[in-house]
């Protein structure tokens, strides 16, 4: 088993979307390349109504899936196929929006107090970016929790572990996503398919990503150039991308607990045309539809 090295760790950044959501991105445009089949994620966290109720408005998608992931709060969806419902604390939503799909993603005010969750977009492969729309509703008791023997506790949304399934399943980049909590004292290793982009999000505490601990061996994007005393552990709202090559990864707790997000897929390695919320191979299918839209033909 040959153990994956980090290739680079991104701080995630503050920015604002939507009609005024407050939320830090963790990574996007500028680092498609690295991340294909990712194109975004994105950690919307706040304790503050008044930075995430202005919300998502409608707006169109095309060509790509978007996966939301609400840790906690309430956000209310509704799409031009008259589909609409809410998706509350643990549940996810995988929506394709293939040939192209008019939504909108409303929070509510948090019965808890704080509104935290994330939303990753994945691309679509050429060959399927003008399928219908459709939506993978899971709510969070359909979403099986494995115990490991080391203490691990695995969320399996997609992929398998412990002989156990996630409930989202044939989707074209094989991903898998995991919400893993690890005690303090564990080494927990994962094996991965040859050449699957795989990186890790910090949700909580702090851990060791790869054996070699060197904090100087990989980029940090993100961090300022006056932090001389680099750390090789990982904490909070910090993301891991891996090298491709290797076939496992370890992820290794000292004193403290860790939360993280585990998710891999396999590339497409076709061009990319982005646009806003429309994702395509070349610039004249952005050109077509975005004339769509404003011809009022954009949905099949």
């Amino acid at each position: 088993m040959t153990i994956r090295r980090i290739a680079k760790i991104f701080k995630s950044r503050p920015t604002v979307e939507g009609a005024g959501v407050h939320l830090k991105r963790a990574f996007g445009y500028s680092q498609v390349p690295q991340f294909d089949p990712f194109l975004m994620l994105d950690d919307f966290h706040s304790s503050n109504p008044d930075e995430y109720l202005a919300g998502f408005p409608w707006h169109p998608h095309r060509g790509i899936e978007t996966i939301t992931y609400v840790l906690e709060g309430l956000v209310e969806h509704g799409d031009s196929m008259g589909n609409q419902g809410t998706i509350g604390a643990g549940d996810v939503q995988w929506m394709t929006a293939g040939s192209g799909i008019i939504h909108q993603e409303m929070p509510k005010e948090s019965p808890t107090g704080t509104m935290w969750g994330f939303q990753f977009w994945a691309n679509l492969p050429a060959s399927q970016k003008m399928m219908a729309p459709r939506y993978r509703d899971v709510k969070a008791a359909d979403i099986p929790a494995v115990t490991l023997d080391n203490g691990a506790t695995v969320k399996v949304i997609a992929g398998e572990i412990g002989g156990v399934r996630g409930p989202v399943r044939d989707i074209v980049i094989e991903p898998e996503m995991l919400d893993i909590s690890l005690p303090p004292g564990t080494v927990f290793s994962r094996q991965l398919p040859a050449g699957h982009t795989a990186f890790a999000y910090i949700l909580e505490g702090e851990g060791y990503f790869d054996r070699q601990r060197d904090a100087y061996a990989y980029e940090v994007v993100g961090q300022g150039w006056s932090d001389t005393k680099r750390c090789c552990a990982c904490a909070a709202e910090s993301l891991v991308l891996y090298e491709h090559s290797g076939d496992a990864l370890e992820v290794t707790t000292s004193d403290k607990p860790l939360r993280f997000l585990l998710v891999s897929g396999k590339p497409l390695g076709e061009p990319v045309a982005w646009y806003g919320p429309i994702v395509m191979n070349t610039q004249e299918e952005l050109k077509i539809a975005f004339e769509e839209y404003q011809r009022g033909t954009f949905v099949k």
